[in-house]
């Protein structure tokens, strides 16, 4: 049950994480998550929760960015590949209009670093996040790492979460509860 004290977190939930032809894709196990993440933001927005949609940003072969030494170019700023996958696009073309949906750069793995996010909870009283997107054991894991070092109550939908291995998915669920307090659910 969402309240206005809590914001859902849809994290880099695009064409180029998550679509078979992306450039760094979870594939299918990206792709099932959709229905659970529409189903979410519809919730949060019926009972006055708040979704926030950090999305990963770049410039290819950016010297100065420690992604370009690790990963294909990926999230392109005004590429397909940046654009949201699947049923999250028309969703968020419907809402992003409304006070309490808001899109944002980010350009690290967590959602916190170089953002506004953590001003943008404090404003509204928000304690509690909950998490969902890709990958689990990369951006959504170091959001929820910043967010424990910073105080907030957490929320890992199991069912709206994917990594780029199953291995990597199962370590990061683990993290999770066990060493951030996190509580992880359907």
């Amino acid at each position: 049950m969402a309240h206005s004290n809590e914001a859902l977190l849809i994290i880099d939930y695009t064409n180029d994480f998550v679509a078979e032809k992306g450039a760094l894709t979870c594939g299918k196990a990206g792709q099932v998550l959709a229905p659970t993440i529409v189903a979410l933001a519809d919730e949060f927005l019926q009972q006055d929760g708040w979704v926030y949609l950090p999305t990963d940003v770049h410039t290819p072969h950016d010297p100065y960015h420690p992604e370009s030494k690790l990963f294909p170019p990926h999230n392109v700023r005004g590429t397909w590949g940046r654009e949201f996958y699947g049923p999250l696009a028309p969703w968020y073309a419907a809402h992003r209009d409304e006070e309490r949906v808001n899109m944002f750069d980010k350009t690290r793995y967590s959602a916190f670093a170089g953002t506004p996010l953590d001003l943008r909870l404090r404003e509204r009283k928000i304690d509690t996040i909950h998490l969902v997107g890709v990958c689990t054991d990369i951006c959504v894991l170091h959001t929820a790492v910043d967010a424990y070092n910073l105080n907030y109550q957490m929320v890992v939908h199991k069912n709206g979460v994917a990594a780029l291995t199953p291995a990597g998915q199962e370590w990061a669920l683990d993290h999770f509860a066990h060493v951030l307090g996190a509580t992880v659910t359907e």
